[in-house]
């Protein structure tokens, strides 16, 4: 039985309290992590709700987290697998702190649970904008590599890389048949070269020196990275671009000991069928869902 959800806008405090339940299951709180983490270096974040969530049974034991750090509108929850209860108190703790939640993203079925009881609620009604699902790396398959190379990204590329970056959400929703893409943080320029010199950004070149392709990753927290984005312009795309460089970038974290993981979009056939091909096999399924 749960006995409280309690709520912190500290991100080191978060850390410090929930640290072992996060490292007993990495793949599965690799966003709740790495996002914390990161939110923890620069010392906060400017979303207008800023908060960590803690889900305690009786006992006082970890049973659930959650997060609200979005910088982008509706500045969706994000909810891990919890107990029914919690995610009910959870949803009745934010009508009660008087929040407006416009969306919740995260694990099935907590995440679902949490927007229908806030829907509930507030006289709201709740929809799916996308189902995906979370993959992890298990052996390794690389594909043939097309003509060129895998490079990391350099400062020179920047501009190209932050143009990608911004095009990839609404390309990965036309491929998955939605007009609209999902919400995603918006990358400066600056956050850009922070990721470019951290090494997390890598680039196919073609045999004429053209660039083809971006994968990026994110630095690993607690012993996983997230690959993510991957982008191939449509004009460059049915090369084995994608798969090639996911599986050369997930080789290098396999040869330093780090765990690989990527979300899909369940509505997309291609990037499922590449991944899958891969070696990558599915762990939880996943929702973004709306409340309206």
């Amino acid at each position: 039985m749960v006995s409280r959800v309690d709520f912190t806008d500290d991100p080191q405090q978060f850390l410090a309290t929930v640290g072992p339940f996060l490292a007993a299951d990495p793949v599965v709180t690799t966003v709740i992590a790495t996002v914390t983490q990161r939110l923890a270096e620069r010392g906060g974040g400017d979303a207008p709700y800023l908060w960590w969530a803690v889900a305690r049974d009786g006992g006082d034991h970890v049973v659930g987290v959650a997060m609200r750090t979005a910088p982008f509108a509706p500045h969706p929850l994000y909810v891990l697998s919890m107990p029914d209860d919690a995610a009910l108190g959870l949803a009745r703790s934010l009508h009660e702190r008087g929040e407006e939640v416009g969306g919740v993203n995260g694990a099935l079925p907590a995440a679902r649970l949490v927007a229908e009881e806030y829907a509930r609620l507030s006289g709201g009604e709740v929809s799916v904008h996308e189902h995906t699902r979370l993959f992890e790396l298990g052996d390794l398959v690389e594909p043939p590599a097309p003509p060129g190379r895998l490079r990391p990204a350099a400062r020179d590329d920047a501009e190209l890389c932050l143009a990608w970056f911004r095009d990839f959400a609404q390309a990965a929703a036309d491929q998955a048949g939605r007009i609209e893409p999902h919400a995603m943080e918006e990358f400066s320029m600056e956050e850009m070269l922070v990721r470019i010199d951290d090494g997390v950004i890598w680039l196919w070149e073609d045999e004429a020196g053209e660039v083809v392709h971006l994968t990026g990753a994110n630095p690993p927290a607690n012993g996983v990275t997230r690959i993510g984005p991957v982008y191939t312009p449509w004009d460059k795309r049915g090369h084995g671009y994608a798969g090639r460089a996911v599986a050369e970038i997930s080789h290098q974290y396999v040869e330093q000991g780090v765990r690989c993981c990527l979300f899909t979009d369940q509505a997309n056939p291609v990037s499922n069928h590449i991944y899958e091909a891969i070696g990558y096999r599915p762990v939880v399924d996943m929702a973004n869902l709306v409340i309206g």
